[in-house]
């Protein structure tokens, strides 16, 4: 999803993706030197502690206006993501901005033409992947605004850039109009990216905290949101916005299914204008919400910025929490060098991390999925309500199965989840790929029950969960956890960057890759599931219960990874967590 991620990930689907900012960055070193062993924050921990920093505040309204911002952010984020695909596959708007497309669905409806190959356009496939491409050239422009304007001015502008994006879209006459619609939405997008970052050293919770944060927080979560919410809040508003992203893709689906039975043009522009209500409400609430405390901070602003505390606090004793705030940023000036300390010997397993693991994210195929869901329903033989309804299932079983990993993943740890989730994936690749070259060999004409349709559903459905529950969500918190100070936010922009990449080049790429391979598109993605469930077993250590700081040191007892860390490259102070460790060297002892 994530980006996004997700996302803005998701995936990209599990999407919101995060680009790292250098004071989130900075305060996460700061924090978790204060933190006791077994709590880390830039990442999931399980526990708590009393030692535990907790500063005070209360339930402003700014903190309202905050929790109904960062959410619709969330929902933003999913509609987008589920909006297209259900779009692309309704008659009316194929026969006016792609009739040659058209034409061939029409063909292969009355089983004259190719099924697979019947949406094959390079230009249709463009109007879903010119957004992703867009966030990623943007983002790289976005992270400077965002340094100089502040969180909330990057909110406002990528708010009235989607917002305008998507009354292009909705009134789009000309297929160019259509993708500068889409181009528009994704340089909001890119923007939204620069005011999300992993919920890091800027979140403190504490042990009335009911709402064990470290347990929850999956994706990527509006650095802004992490900021200004207190502490015994910030969990429950971060889970808000992660099941937001997912909400969102489910009322997308169901959206496109309800306006599906509309005639002529409204059904396909009341979807993609409906897109314009969340990017408004972002855009309106950005006007009223101060900016961020650590913004105005970074900014050389500390008055204003100590001001601001006390109004978003609701209490006049802040000391405590400015003074940490302008430590991270004075720590955050002296965090230079990160893309060229990224290339060392001792960051080697980092590197790697930061390179495979979003990319096997996208080949895992899910966004064949998320973006094409009904497409490939309709390619399989149903017709356009039953293509559409067996998105919006797919959307609802994405949302339940992230509820599980939120649940588990800091009970079961990382590894299972992983090592459970590929196999899951798989399998259930083989089999609809074995049942669709059994009903439509390599010709694409056959008849199709709905049995035999539903039945297929049914395996994707399970596959998405097992994608919902691990490659999902777990790609986007890994790096999260593994990336140290020096180099966290080179690390992040990579891993970010390389995600946005594969998911424009899948998305581009996907409508030629079914009409060529047709279901051995399937077996191609299983054969990746096999690599990167291989991969995980032997290179991915177990990071549960692991604090930030003695990382190094699952690194440097990996049977692989070893060799790369010296044995004085270990974080200070604290004991070494032994039991995390000692896991890792059970695992790996008979390899």
């Amino acid at each position: 999803m994530d980006i996004l991620s997700s996302r803005c990930s998701t995936g990209v689907v599990g999407s919101a993706l995060s680009l790292s900012v250098p004071a989130a960055a900075a305060a996460s070193a700061i924090n978790e030197e204060k933190l006791p062993t077994g709590m880390g924050i830039s990442g999931f921990v399980s526990g708590r502690s009393s030692t535990q920093k907790a500063y005070p505040g209360k339930t402003t309204p700014f903190v309202i206006l905050t929790c109904l911002v960062g959410a619709t952010s969330g929902l933003i984020f999913g509609y987008d993501l589920g909006i297209s695909g259900g779009v692309t596959s309704m008659e009316p708007f194929l026969s006016k901005f792609f009739p040659s497309v058209h034409r061939k669905m029409m063909m292969a409806a009355e089983r004259s033409s190719n099924q697979y190959c019947k949406f094959d356009s390079q230009l249709l496939t463009t109007f879903t992947s010119s957004l992703y491409l867009a966030a990623l050239l943007t983002s790289l422009l976005a992270s400077t605004v965002t340094r100089a304007l502040g969180r909330k001015n990057s909110m406002l502008i990528g708010g009235v850039i989607f917002l305008a994006g998507s009354v292009m879209n909705g009134a789009a006459e000309k297929v160019a109009m259509l993708i500068v619609g889409r181009i528009l939405l994704g340089v909001g997008v890119g923007f939204a990216c620069q005011v999300n970052s992993f919920l890091s050293a800027i979140i403190h919770s504490s042990d009335d905290d009911h709402l064990n944060v470290s347990t929850i927080r999956l994706q990527a979560t509006p650095l802004y949101l992490s900021e200004m919410a207190p502490s015994h809040l910030r969990g429950m508003l971060n889970m808000g916005f992660q099941l937001m992203i997912t909400f969102g893709i489910f009322s997308a689906n169901l959206i496109n299914y309800g306006t599906s039975k509309i005639m002529g043009d409204w059904s396909w522009r009341i979807s993609l204008s409906l897109a314009a209500v969340p990017a408004m409400i972002v855009t309106v609430g950005s006007v009223f919400l101060p900016d961020s405390p650590n913004s105005l901070v970074a900014r050389g602003q500390t008055e204003k910025a100590r001001t601001t505390l006390q109004r978003i606090r609701g209490i006049q004793d802040v000391d405590e929490e400015f003074n940490d705030m302008v430590a991270a940023s004075d720590e955050s000036k002296r965090v230079r060098h990160g893309w060229s300390n990224m290339g060392k010997r001792k960051h080697r397993p980092q590197l790697v991390m930061a390179v495979l693991l979003p990319s096997f994210q996208q080949l895992t195929g899910i966004n064949v999925i998320m973006f094409y869901a009904p497409v490939l329903f309709k390619t399989i033989g149903f017709g356009s309500n039953g293509s559409l309804m067996s998105a919006v299932i797919i959307g609802l079983v994405n949302m339940f199965a992230t509820v599980v990993s939120i649940s588990t993943v800091d009970k079961i740890g990382r590894r299972l989840l992983y090592l459970e989730g590929g196999p899951q994936m798989f399998v259930c690749q083989i089999i609809v790929g074995t049942m669709i070259a059994v009903n439509f060999g390599n010709t694409g004409e056959a008849s199709t029950s709905k049995l035999y349709a539903w039945i297929v559903v049914a395996f994707i459905c399970i596959y998405v969960a097992g994608f919902a529950w691990s490659w999902g969500p777990l790609t986007i918190l890994l790096p999260s956890e593994i990336f140290p100070l020096e180099i966290r936010t080179a690390a992040q922009s990579l891993a970010i960057s390389v995600n946005m990449f594969f998911t424009f080049s899948i998305a581009q790429a996907f409508l030629a890759m079914l009409c060529h391979l047709k279901f051995g598109l399937f077996y191609f993605f299983g054969g990746w599931v096999v690599i990167m469930t291989t991969f995980i077993y032997f290179f991915l250590p177990e990071t549960k219960n692991i604090p930030i700081e003695k990382m190094v040191l699952v690194w440097r007892d990996h049977w692989f990874w070893g060799r790369f860390i010296d044995d004085d490259g270990h974080a200070h102070g604290g004991q070494e967590p032994a039991d995390a460790v000692e896991n890792n060297r059970k695992v790996f002892s008979a390899i």
